[in-house]
């Protein structure tokens, strides 16, 4: 389901008057792609609760579109707050919502959406907390060649080669894509055949994700060794086709990753139906986020000790990725 908005905002964090006058808490504005993304629900969840005492958030939902997000943007500028948080929905776009920012003098700090180069580089009050897309490919393809070589019995075909379905995000989106390409070139570099038998966009949405792998099934069933996902939600949304086929019970079983770690996907790991996840640190992405608008509001210079985050090239926080299985994930998500 969808969360709509029926008045456009909501203030987190506490109400108030626009900008920030003296003895006001700045006021900062932040534009989430959509809110019922479950990784994205982590992140605004930490900002908000960063936020108390210290800002005003004003957190809202683009609803998934960029007209609507170039809205929320124009109003926030409109009403002069301090700095503005962006959660691009078209990373293309993000030129556009600079260039106003930058007109307004209001600094801008991207998350999870990396905006093209080019457009990071037009104005040094331009900032991105993300991390780093690559790694956590790799990452899923170490948790599933280390599988392989524990378990040869589950080469279905006893050919040696990995037959894999692959279920990724929103096209051109470069999580999606860099995700996609290096888990392979992982199992490659760790020695691991592989072959895929079919690869087709989930959207990063569970229902989707379960469509796309009951497909998957209907079309190549126990020919399948693997099911890669580039998220968590999409990756339950194919272990519920899974189930349905009848996977998960009676020793018939197949392994599945996703990442981002997300609560619903370590309970998951827990019930043994996902083989493993990548943390995408949701909460030290929401206190890199916060932490980096709330100084840019008062008018200082961003740096490691008042952020609390290293800034690579004087605009980037990369919070690193995580292997999270069955075995370390109450340990690892202990200590996020």
């Amino acid at each position: 389901m969808v969360a709509t908005l029926a008045v456009g905002t909501f203030v987190l964090g506490g109400c108030g008057g626009s900008g920030s006058g003296s003895g006001e808490l700045p006021q900062i504005g932040v534009a989430i792609y959509k809110f019922d993304d479950t990784f994205m629900s982590g992140v605004r969840a930490r900002i908000d609760a960063d936020a108390k005492g210290k800002a005003k958030v004003d957190i809202v939902d683009s609803q998934n579109s960029q007209p609507t997000q170039n809205e929320k943007i124009d109003l926030f500028i409109n009403k002069k707050y301090k700095a503005i948080g962006v959660n691009v929905v078209d990373r293309t776009a993000a030129g556009v919502l600079i260039d106003k920012a930058k007109n307004a003098n209001i600094p801008m700090v991207f998350m999870n959406r990396e905006p093209l180069k080019e457009d990071m580089a037009k104005w040094d009050k331009v900032y991105y907390v993300g991390a780093k897309a690559e790694q956590s490919g790799e990452m899923q393809g170490k948790i599933l060649s280390d599988y392989f070589k524990k378990h040869p019995e589950a080469y279905k075909s006893g050919d040696k080669v990995m037959h894999y379905v692959m279920i990724t995000g929103e096209p051109g989106h470069q999580d999606a894509v860099l995700r996609s390409q290096h888990v392979i070139e992982s199992l490659k570099k760790e020695g691991i055949q592989v072959q895929e038998l079919a690869q087709d966009t989930g959207m990063w949405d569970r229902v989707k994700g379960q469509e796309k792998m009951a497909a998957f099934l209907s079309r190549f069933g126990d020919k399948i060794d693997a099911v890669i996902c580039n998220n968590d939600d999409m990756a339950l949304g194919a272990i519920e086709a899974l189930k349905a086929a009848g996977y998960f019970q009676n020793g018939k079983y197949i392994p599945v990753v996703g990442v981002d770690a997300t609560a619903p996907a370590v309970q998951a790991l827990k019930d043994g139906t996902l083989l493993g996840t990548v943390l995408n640190n949701a909460k030290k992405q929401g206190d890199a986020v916060f932490n980096l608008s709330l100084v840019l509001a008062k008018g200082e210079t961003p740096t490691k000790d008042n952020v609390g985050f290293d800034i690579v090239d004087g605009k980037y926080i990369w919070v690193p990725y995580e292997i999270v299985t069955k075995d370390n994930a109450d340990k690892i998500l202990g200590d996020k």
